[in-house]
């Protein structure tokens, strides 16, 4: 058994690797506050209400000559992050996997997110190309960041496992969302008790996001530890990115049942994470809801969450992973169609889809994780985990890039939410053909007795 492998021998072991899953779930807990405060929450609608300032009488910006909707930027931003992460993803999962020094690496992007964040409080007047150019770099840090962190995910937890402590710390990142989601409820909706102007609560939440992001990064940097890599050296150097991201591509192609997973869970998380990413747009845009009904739906999301990935993991030890799954895209399906109906100006409906929301989201993320580190060969953790990131916390592009177009298109969000069903059927359908017992074994990984 290679030294990737999780051991499970004595209690001494046990022990370590206890302390090390604590540690691991902290950093879902430093980082879900950059996903829920900024990416879902704020920056959509303050991003949007900066370029609308920048705009000429036409409604439109002029990024680098180009002619954007001010409406759409803050989407097409969201999908511009992507292409960096395609760039650099690949590169720094084959260095991890080679090197076995995925610590350093993951401190590096953890801090250059948590910096660019941090850095959104002098997002102020019409500086949307600021805005839009510290996206692009926290979205990208925090999706290289994420690769690594999951990458540990079958290093430090044995098959039947799993399920569990990854849906543990997806709970432990929306219990983190929650707390700060509360902080940032009080300050924005009594600002003026504090003395600041609307615009100053925003960047505050922003920049007290990077803060958090960084302060409890510290946490798994000191419980997680480097292995020694068992990945085959042949004396090839590191390619460029792109060249990375081919090679690794290749590698896969071996594993074509690891793939057909990968290619159905990048078309339902591209739903998932375009739904995260563009609600808020989406409730202050076509609804006409203010600020604090926004906040207060996503912290009820939040709060739900944390139940709903508890939940469906003790679900997956009945039925299964694959099937607790497919269920919830059924019920992402339902919930978002529901919402192209919303009255606008109605809080309440709006808080009913949350709730629907929160109910599955975390769960079909969690065990997408655990069920995709099943699949991937020992020692090419970081690799594939590249892949499996970029589809993945908002990172996708063609989610973003539908709602975008559609929307520049039509003029209409509810068209652009409506769209989005695609993926939810797409995905279900493709993740259905998977036999996942047979990819485990292909893996070479032991097939757990539920799966």
């Amino acid at each position: 058994m290679g030294t990737d492998t999780v051991r499970t021998g004595t209690s001494d072991e046990a022990g370590e690797r206890r302390r090390e899953q604590r540690g691991w779930y902290f950093y879902d807990w430093a980082c879900s506050v950059y996903s829920t405060s900024v990416l879902t929450v704020f920056l959509g609608p303050y991003l949007t209400s900066v370029a609308k300032s920048a705009a000429g009488p036409d409604g439109f910006v002029h990024p680098l000559g180009i002619p954007v909707r001010a409406g759409s930027f803050f989407a097409y931003t969201v999908s511009l992050s992507v292409i960096v992460a395609v760039l650099v993803m690949p590169l720094v999962g084959a260095a991890a996997d080679r090197t076995g020094r995925k610590k350093p690496l993951l401190a590096a992007a953890a801090y250059t997110g948590a910096a660019a964040t941090t850095a959104m409080f002098f997002l102020d007047g019409d500086r949307y190309l600021l805005g839009g150019l510290l996206l692009i770099v926290a979205n990208a840090a925090q999706s290289v960041a994420m690769m690594l962190y999951n990458s540990y995910l079958p290093q430090i937890a044995p098959p039947e496992e799993r399920d569990a402590v990854s849906s543990r710390g997806w709970a432990f990142g929306y219990a983190a969302g929650s707390l700060v989601l509360i902080a940032n409820l009080v300050l924005y909706s009594g600002h003026e008790s504090f003395g600041l102007s609307e615009s100053a609560a925003v960047r505050i939440c922003l920049a007290s996001a990077g803060l958090w992001w960084g302060a409890f990064t510290l946490v798994p940097l000191r419980r997680l530890r480097d292995r020694r890599s068992t990945a085959r050296s042949d004396g090839a150097t590191t390619a460029p990115g792109l060249r990375q991201l081919a090679a690794t591509v290749r590698d896969m192609r071996r594993h074509p049942l690891t793939l057909a997973f990968l290619l159905a869970y990048l078309v339902y998380n591209d739903g998932i994470q375009t739904v995260i990413s563009q609600a808020s747009v989406y409730g202050s845009e076509e609804l006409g809801l203010g600020q604090s009904t926004l906040i207060g739906a996503i912290l009820l999301v939040q709060v739900l969450a944390v139940a709903g990935a508890l939940g469906m993991g003790r679900l997956a030890r009945v039925y299964g992973a694959k099937r607790t799954i497919l269920g919830s895209l059924v019920a992402w399906t339902v919930t978002l169609a529901a919402g192209y109906f919303l009255p606008a100006g109605a809080p309440v409906w709006f808080f009913v889809l949350a709730a629907g929301i929160g109910l599955v989201l975390g769960g079909s993320q969690a065990l997408s994780r655990s069920l995709f580190s099943h699949l991937v060969p020992p020692g090419k953790e970081a690799e594939y985990f590249s892949a499996y990131e970029m589809s993945d916390r908002g990172m996708s592009w063609l989610g973003p890039l539908l709602f975008g177009i559609t929307y520049q298109v039509t003029g209409s969000y509810r068209d652009a939410i409506i769209s989005l069903v695609a993926f939810f059927v797409i995905g279900f359908v493709l993740l259905a053909r998977v036999p996942v017992r047979r990819a485990i074994g292909d893996a070479g990984n032991p097939v757990p007795e539920t799966i």
